[in-house]
């Protein structure tokens, strides 16, 4: 296992599964990026060690796994591939849902899945049925759907109710969006549905949902989270282009200079500084995570003060890794910007992350005015 910021995260059952995963999801990144999906290879390395299923709790199938060491395994597997760390994320993240529903239908739905994913944003219109609802609408942003077997949407029904939707694959039209700059492999197309039945018991409210389920982490609040979960692919992905930047100055000199890269004072500074940054904003992401989940080992709720910890751990991640990822970039010369470097994929990769709206900039808005004591919006914190 590589030594990283989150190398001391992980426990034994999840390296041994990383090791498992990680020959075949670094052979596929190259066909993942050109194909925008994941291959099959990958998805069937992922989901026989686990890693689509991390966060799925225990009473409907799952292993359970401390969420700070699955967010560690999902930084790895991105360490492999962006793309992968990604699938694994959404897929992982999402599992949590199952336990808010009825035991049988969790485990005939997200506990037989190989993976599940979708949106939480309301964008779907519910019409309520004698029996259920009949849903329509679009989605943005369905990563990993090519290998999902059960699709989540966010729905609004009777003017201001929200529910989440829990749906086959099989009833959901996937749309060919996904022609980006980077995060190609994670197959993040739109998603419709058109009158798309769906009963009561696979529907799950998006305010004061009540757990069904007596595994612990279905507490942690879910943008929490989901926001640590992209900030880990992030820490991944940007430790891949650090290690790789560091193997690259110790084997080339720039042209016109007889020494090393690693050699300069200039070179030697900015990889202390790198290395020290993701040391330092990654302990905390993994540690905020750890204290909320010894909140809600204890039964408890995780308070507004936890939850901005881990939004403002993860926004910070995402912010200095894109940064660390730049800088490597531009540290290695003109090596990197062939398609043959890591390092031009770690870039594009980590330009688009920030992009998305758990971990966008304008989030230290609002988290600066829980910090100032003003008034907030806190109910996606």
């Amino acid at each position: 296992m590589e030594s990283s910021s989150y190398a001391d995260w992980l426990t034994e059952p999840l390296c041994v599964a990383i090791e498992e995963a990680a020959p075949v999801v670094s052979a596929g990144a190259d066909e993942a990026d050109a194909a925008r999906a994941l291959p099959p290879s990958t998805v069937q390395a992922l989901s026989g060690a686990g890693l689509f299923t991390m966060l799925l709790p225990a009473d409907v199938g799952g292993t359970p796994h401390r969420p700070e060491a699955a967010l560690a395994a999902l930084s790895s597997i991105a360490f492999h591939d962006g793309a992968a760390g990604w699938c694994s994320m959404i897929s992982t993240s999402t599992c949590l849902l199952a336990g808010f529903l009825d035991t049988e239908v969790a485990r005939s739905t997200f506990g037989s899945a190989t993976a599940v994913g979708g949106v939480f944003a309301p964008n779907g219109v519910g019409t309520p049925t004698d029996d259920g609802l009949t849903v329509s609408g679009r989605w943005q942003w369905g990563s990993g759907l090519a290998h999902c077997d059960w699709v989540v949407a966010g729905v609004t029904y009777d003017g201001d109710k929200r529910v989440t939707v829990v749906v086959p694959r099989s009833d959901v039209k996937a749309h060919d969006t996904w022609q980006t700059v980077g995060m190609r492999g994670t197959g993040s197309v739109d998603f419709e549905m058109n009158d798309v039945f769906v009963p009561p018991e696979r529907m799950i409210p998006q305010l004061g949902a009540t757990p069904k389920s007596s595994d612990s982490r279905v507490l942690l609040p879910n943008f929490s989270i989901l926001g640590a979960g992209v900030a880990a692919v992030a820490l991944g992905i940007a430790e891949r282009a650090w290690s790789e930047t560091v193997h690259l100055a110790n084997e080339r000199a720039p042209q016109f200079s007889q020494r090393l890269l690693a050699e300069q004072s200039s070179v030697q500074s900015v990889i202390a500084r790198s290395r020290a940054r993701l040391d330092s904003c990654g302990g905390e992401l993994f540690r905020s995570v750890e204290a909320a989940h010894h909140i809600v080992e204890q039964g408890e709720k995780v308070p507004l003060a936890a939850r901005v910890r881990i939004r403002g751990a993860a926004a910070l991640v995402v912010e200095e890794s894109a940064a660390i990822g730049t800088e490597m970039f531009r540290l290695s010369g003109g090596a990197a910007v062939y398609d043959t470097s890591v390092l031009g994929r770690c870039l594009r990769n980590l330009s688009v992350i920030p992009q998305h709206i758990m971990v966008a900039p304008r989030l230290f808005e609002t988290l600066g005015r829980h910090h100032l004591g003003l008034d907030f919006e806190s109910s996606m914190i």
